[in-house]
């Protein structure tokens, strides 16, 4: 398996990235990225998988039309992934999907193999908690609009984070590649980056993924770029690097076999100890890049 893609690499059809099952040799993750040109609309049937359609530039509606009837809903997006939390879409499997936006955008589409129909939901922006992980160097902000403690889903866990320039994050390394109930739990998970641009200079930063034991042997260290990802079937990964004077955005997707839907990680041995030097440091003043909206009364 090619477990880095740069950008381009994962294109297919309408969508920029289009990871599935089938193309990373897996059970249960995907991600598509759909551009969508002024006016445009795309449609598409959910099959096997729930999804959340999650604008990354730009607003749009979300139509879901299946055997118990028609949902729709009007997200009102953001100008990018540096600029704002954003209001999403969840659709279920077994249904047909349209994405139509006026202006134009490009929309995330995070999806999760499952057996459960859960309702078409509306997710407002100003539920999305925001977090702040970490401090110092380690600081970075994390959007948890699909995190499993925060919107329910059968499989399907999506969160995004961004780090400051010269930053470092999903640090210290961790995994979650084995089944050990209340300690570990055992979810693929994509990564897919976008890097803010300095007076036209593209960002960029490093993603690691290192062998976390027999059968386990994922290996990456790549240099990523705006649209590159990075699959992670198992191993420990971290860090992701951000260069200085670039911010750096990663949208995560997670899935697995569990019959609890929960992010249940183990740090790498020889960087747990990180940990305890957070509370001796303050978070990075730069963060939050921003907050979740007011909720309208």
């Amino acid at each position: 398996m090619t477990h880095h893609l740069p950008a381009g690499k994962a294109a297919a059809g309408p969508y920029a990235v289009d990871v599935s099952p089938l193309s990373a040799d897996w059970g249960y993750s995907s991600l598509r990225v759909l551009r969508l040109e002024p006016g445009g609309s795309h449609t598409f049937d959910t099959g096997d998988s729930e999804w959340i359609v999650l604008p990354l530039a730009g607003a749009c509606t979300v139509a879901s039309d299946d055997d118990f009837g028609h949902e729709e809903f009007a997200l009102t997006g953001r100008t990018s992934v540096f600029d704002g939390v954003t209001d999403f879409a969840y659709v279920p499997r077994d249904a047909r999907v349209t994405v139509s936006s006026a202006e134009g955008g490009r929309f995330a589409l995070t999806g999760a193999r499952c057996s459960r129909r859960l309702p078409a939901r509306y997710g407002p922006a100003s539920d999305v908690p925001v977090e702040l992980r970490g401090t110092g160097n380690c600081s970075r902000q994390v959007n948890n609009f699909g995190a499993a403690s925060v919107f329910e889903c059968d499989k399907l866990i999506a969160v995004e984070v961004l780090t400051p320039g010269g930053n470092w994050s999903s640090f210290p390394p961790h995994k979650h590649d084995e089944h050990r109930p209340g300690e570990e739990s055992v979810l693929e998970e994509i990564y897919y980056f976008e890097f803010a641009a300095h007076e036209g200079t593209p960002g960029l930063g490093y993603q690691r993924v290192s062998p976390s034991g027999p059968g386990r042997d994922t290996d990456v260290l790549a240099e990523v770029r705006d649209g590159d990802v990075v699959l992670i079937p198992d191993g420990w990964h971290g860090p992701s690097m951000a260069v200085p004077g670039h911010h750096m955005y990663y949208l995560n997707v997670m899935a697995g076999p569990e019959a609890e839907r929960a992010w249940l990680i183990c740090d790498h041995p020889d960087h747990a100890w990180i940990r305890d030097t957070w509370p001796e440091q303050p978070v990075d003043p730069r963060l939050p890049l921003y907050t979740a909206p007011e909720r309208s009364a």
